[in-house]
């Protein structure tokens, strides 16, 4: 782990690569898992005031998954999270030429709000934990990420460029400006 600005990072985010392939995954990472995208407190405000304009986005099974659970659930650990449909999909999601995408950010995309999605879910496949006061920021590997690894690894990407607007969106420029000092830094082998 290397510490910038009060974040514990893993190095696992320097070094390996990572470029979403949308055409070889579907959008798996919005349709597998037992639970739905992490949400910070703020966040849950935003989905029940966005929800008129973005509704148009979702999948009828997804109106219904938020209409009956909420704009949003909350696990067992106290954690927020987008509720899913039928403990599949994210309840959030919409589908275009056979592939599983994010309804919050096309309608970002089209200008009709101005919050591109979770937070959590801009900055897959790193994921924060906290550990004391402190964000610790990991690599999660799934399965389904492999043709992002691929990707990833033909187009020479390392994690955390892949990830460079979520991540200067949560902690700023200057926090991704540091990152980009610790990996050339670890790779001029010093």
């Amino acid at each position: 782990m290397i510490i910038i600005q009060e974040t514990l990072v893993s190095d696992d985010i320097f070094d390996n690569e990572f470029v979403c392939n949308l055409d070889a995954c579907k959008g798996a990472c919005c349709v597998q898992g037992d639970e739905g995208a992490y949400l910070e407190k703020e966040e849950t405000k935003i989905l029940k005031r966005i929800f008129p304009k973005i509704k148009g986005y979702l999948t009828k099974e997804g109106i219904q998954a938020i209409e009956k659970q909420g704009y949003f659930v909350e696990n067992n650990e106290g954690e927020l999270k987008t509720p899913l449909i039928n403990g599949g999909p994210c309840a959030y999601i919409t589908y275009e030429s056979g592939v599983a995408l994010c309804g919050i950010e096309k309608a970002y995309y089209d200008k009709k709000i101005k919050w591109k999605k979770p937070v959590s879910c801009h900055l897959y496949p790193i994921r924060i934990s906290k550990i004391g006061e402190y964000d610790a920021l990991n690599y999660e590997r799934w399965k389904i990420c492999k043709p992002a690894c691929k990707h990833g690894k033909e187009l020479n990407v390392p994690v955390f460029r892949f990830v460079k607007e979520a991540i200067v969106r949560k902690y700023g420029e200057e926090y991704y400006e540091a990152m980009e000092a610790t990996y050339e830094y670890r790779k001029s082998g010093k």
